[in-house]
């Protein structure tokens, strides 16, 4: 008998974290897009990211934005750097940042967030085209 209530004990738990990690999702389950990918030289450029839900498609708002960085890493000056900061929201789901676009070429915008409710960080790592 007590054979019995093990395995059923071992079961359950495994039905439980089978349901648990379903319900749960993922950093996988999200991702930030740039709404442009081709900017201008500017001292004031506004990049706008879109923060989707893959399963649903759907834009997410409220998320906490906690770590932004600009830079050029892409093309090898990750030392060049401007300031970033955020704009307020104007677009359910899209994160707006004004920034220092100083020079032609690759830059990349790296950003963290917090999505309410999962445990997972989403981040990201996206390239900007900047052209005279």
């Amino acid at each position: 008998m007590p054979h019995i209530i093990s395995r059923f004990c071992a079961a359950f738990a495994a039905a439980s974290l089978l349901t648990v990690s379903a319900v749960q999702a993922g950093e996988a389950d999200y991702a930030f897009e740039l709404v442009e990918t081709v900017y201008s030289v500017s001292d004031n450029a506004v990049l706008t990211l879109r923060l989707t839900d893959l399963r649903s498609q759907q834009p997410v708002e409220g998320a906490i934005i906690f770590a932004t960085r600009v830079d050029m890493e892409p093309d090898g000056m990750a030392m060049m750097a401007s300031q970033i900061t955020a704009l307020p929201v104007e677009t359910p789901g899209e994160y707006r940042f004004a920034t220092d676009l100083s020079m032609e070429g690759n830059w990349q915008i790296s950003v963290a967030a917090k999505v309410q409710g999962e445990a997972e960080t989403v981040q990201a790592r996206i390239v900007i085209e900047v052209q005279e």
